[in-house]
C-alpha cells in the first residue's frame, strides 16, 4: 500500500486527486491532508480517507478543526510550521497543491525526505526553480509535473533526447476575456474574470488565466523544469483547450498531447507514473470537434507574457519578485482596489524597481533569501498600488 499526502487537499487540484484516490482507496494509505479555510471539507476528507493527520494553514481555525475531528483518530495541527511538518512525514508520493509562494517551504521539506513530489504549485519553480531542483537531486527525490501543460511536455519527451528538442509550445485558452474588445478590458470586473470558458479552477488561478499571468508563470516554469532557453518556448492561444502542449524536434516533427480539459489527466499520470492506468475522463471525439484553432497572443491584451520573458532574461531571483508582485496585485484586484489591467502595470513597476538591485536579486538562492525577496516585492507592490490610487 502506497503512503501518500496531499498538501492543498481542499483546492481544485487536491479534490481531483482525492477523487482518483477514492476510486482505488485500497491502494493508498493517506498520511496527511492539509488545507486552508474550508475546515468542513478538510475534516470530511480526513475522516473518509482515514488520514493520520489533518492540518489547516490558519492557526485561528485549529479549534474548529479539532472539534470537527473529535472522536476520530485523526491528529490535528495548524500554521505554517505544521504544514512543513506534515510534508516531512514519510510518504511515497506527495501532492504539492498549496496555492502561491506558501507552497515552497513544504515542497522543499517533502523533497528532503527523498520522496516523489507531484508538483502543482508552479510558484515553487518560478520563485526558486534552481533551489527546488538542486534539493531533489541532493536527496534523490523525484519531481513530477502536474500542470496540464508541463505534464504534456513531460509525456512528449518520454524516450527522447533533450538535445533534439528545438522548441516547446504551451497553449492558453485565452481565459474569460479572449474575445473581448481591447478597450473594454480596463472595466472588467472580478465576477466577469471568474467565468472561464473551459476549465473549472479556483478563484485565483481563474483570474490569472484571464490576465495570462498563469501562462506567464508556466513559461518560466517550462524553462526551469526542462532546462530550455527562453527563445525555445512559445505560447499559442488555443480556445478549445484540447492540445495542452507541443514539443518540436530538430527534424521538424512536432509531438502534441491532446486531452479533454480535465486536471485528472495530469494528476493521474503523476499518480501512476511510470505506468498508465484507466482514468475517468472524457475521450475526445475528434470528428465531432471538427477543428482546432491556434493564434499568436496579442501582447497588448496579455502584457504578462512579455514580463515573463523579461524575468527570464534578468535571471537571479527575479522570479520571486515577479511572483510576489503578481500575488499582491491579484489580492488588490480581488479586493476591488485596482482595475483588471492595473495588475500588469503594478508588476511591471515592481520589476523596474528590483531589476538593477544585484545585491538582492543575485544573492545565493536559499529559502530565506527567496522569502525575503517575496516579502519585499509584495511591499513594493503595495506602495505602487497606493501611489496609483492617489
Amino acid at each position: 500500500m502506497r503512503k501518500i499526502s496531499i498538501l492543498g487537499a481542499t483546492g481544485s487540484i487536491g479534490q481531483n486527486t482525492i477523487d482518483l484516490i477514492r476510486r482505488d482507496s485500497g491502494a493508498y494509505d493517506v498520511v496527511a491532508l492539509t488545507g486552508g479555510a474550508n475546515i468542513a471539507r478538510l475534516a470530511e476528507d480526513a475522516i473518509s480517507l482515514s488520514a493520520d493527520l489533518a492540518v489547516t494553514a490558519y492557526p485561528n481555525r485549529l479549534e474548529e478543526l479539532r472539534t470537527a475531528l473529535a472522536g476520530t483518530n485523526v491528529e490535528v495541527a495548524a500554521g505554517q510550521q505544521a504544514l512543513i511538518e506534515a510534508a516531512e512525514r514519510p510518504a511515497d508520493w506527495i501532492m504539492s497543491a498549496i496555492v502561491g509562494a506558501a507552497g515552497l517551504a513544504p515542497g522543499l521539506a517533502a523533497l528532503r525526505q527523498g520522496t516523489t513530489l507531484a508538483l502543482a504549485n508552479k510558484e515553487s519553480l518560478v520563485c526558486a526553480g534552481a533551489l527546488l531542483l538542486d534539493t531533489a537531486r541532493e536527496h534523490n527525490a523525484r519531481i513530477l509535473p502536474v500542470d496540464s501543460e508541463h505534464s504534456a511536455i513531460f509525456q512528449g519527451l518520454v524516450g527522447e533526447d533533450m538535445s533534439a528538442v528545438e522548441r516547446i509550445i504551451i497553449t492558453a485558452s485565452g481565459g474569460a476575456f479572449r474575445d473581448w474588445p481591447l478597450e473594454k478590458l480596463a472595466d472588467a470586473t472580478l465576477e466577469q474574470a471568474l467565468h472561464h470558458p473551459n476549465w473549472e479552477m479556483g478563484q485565483r488561478i481563474t483570474i490569472d488565466s484571464a490576465s495570462m499571468f498563469n501562462k506567464a508563470m508556466e513559461v518560466i516554469e517550462t524553462r526551469e523544469y526542462f532546462g530550455v532557453s527562453p527563445e525555445q518556448i512559445e505560447v499559442l492561444v488555443h480556445p478549445e483547450s484540447m492540445v495542452h502542449a507541443l514539443v518540436g524536434f530538430c527534424d521538424g516533427a512536432i509531438m502534441a498531447h491532446l486531452g479533454a480539459p480535465d486536471m485528472r489527466h495530469a494528476i493521474g499520470y503523476a499518480l501512476h507514473w511510470p505506468d498508465r492506468r484507466d482514468l475517468p475522463v472524457e475521450r475526445l471525439d475528434l470528428a465531432r470537434i471538427g477543428q482546432l484553432n491556434f493564434t499568436t497572443p496579442d501582447p497588448a491584451r496579455f502584457p504578462a507574457l512579455g514580463l515573463a520573458y523579461r524575468v527570464m532574461s534578468r535571471g537571479g531571483m527575479m522570479g520571486a519578485v515577479f511572483n510576489g508582485a503578481k500575488e499582491r496585485a491579484l489580492d488588490h484586484f480581488i479586493a476591488g482596489k485596482i482595475g483588471f489591467l492595473e495588475m500588469a502595470s503594478i508588476v511591471e513597476h515592481v520589476l523596474d524597481h528590483f531589476e538593477d538591485q544585484s545585491g538582492l536579486i543575485d544573492d545565493a538562492m536559499t529559502l530565506d533569501n527567496v522569502l525575503r525577496i517575496d516579502h519585499l516585492a509584495r511591499q513594493r507592490a503595495d506602495m505602487v498600488m497606493t501611489k496609483q490610487a492617489g
